[in-house]
C-alpha cells in the first residue's frame, strides 16, 4: 500500500493493446505496480469505428468518466451516446460494449476495485 502521494503524467504511462480489440488501448496510470490499495485507475482510448465487444466481469463494477470523443456504450439493453463530462456506474455482472461512433479517438477513464481477482468474459 502507498503512503507516498503520487503526481505523474499520463505520457509516463505506456499504452498497452486491449485484448481482442483492435485500435484500442489502455494505460494503468495508478495500479498494482504503484501500490494502490484500493482502487485501480487506467485510460481507454478507441480510435475511430474500433468496438470492445459485449463483454462482462462477475466480481467488478467499473466508474467511468468520457473525457473525449463521441462513443456508443451498451449496458445490458440500454445503449447510450456518451460525450466527454458524461459519467458512467457499471454494476458488476452486466454485459457491456463499447464503440466509438465518431471522427476522433475516444477517451475514458476506468475506475476499479483492486485487489479483486476478475476475469472478461466476452459474450460471444
Amino acid at each position: 500500500m502507498s503512503n507516498t502521494p503520487i503526481v505523474t503524467h499520463v505520457d509516463n504511462v505506456p499504452d498497452v493493446d486491449v485484448p481482442r480489440s483492435k485500435g484500442a488501448t489502455i494505460k494503468v496510470i495508478l495500479g498494482d505496480k504503484e501500490g494502490m490499495p484500493h482502487f485501480h485507475t487506467r485510460i481507454f482510448t478507441l480510435a475511430p469505428g474500433t468496438v470492445i465487444a459485449s463483454h462482462h466481469h462477475d466480481t467488478i463494477e467499473h466508474e467511468q468518466v468520457m473525457l473525449e470523443g463521441t462513443m456508443k456504450l451498451t449496458v445490458g439493453d440500454e445503449i447510450h451516446v456518451v460525450k466527454p463530462g458524461n459519467v458512467m456506474y457499471l454494476p458488476k455482472g452486466l454485459p457491456h460494449s463499447y464503440e466509438n461512433i465518431g471522427d476522433t479517438p475516444a477517451r475514458f477513464v476506468c475506475c476499479i476495485p483492486a485487489n479483486l481477482p476478475y476475469t472478461t468474459n466476452f459474450e460471444q
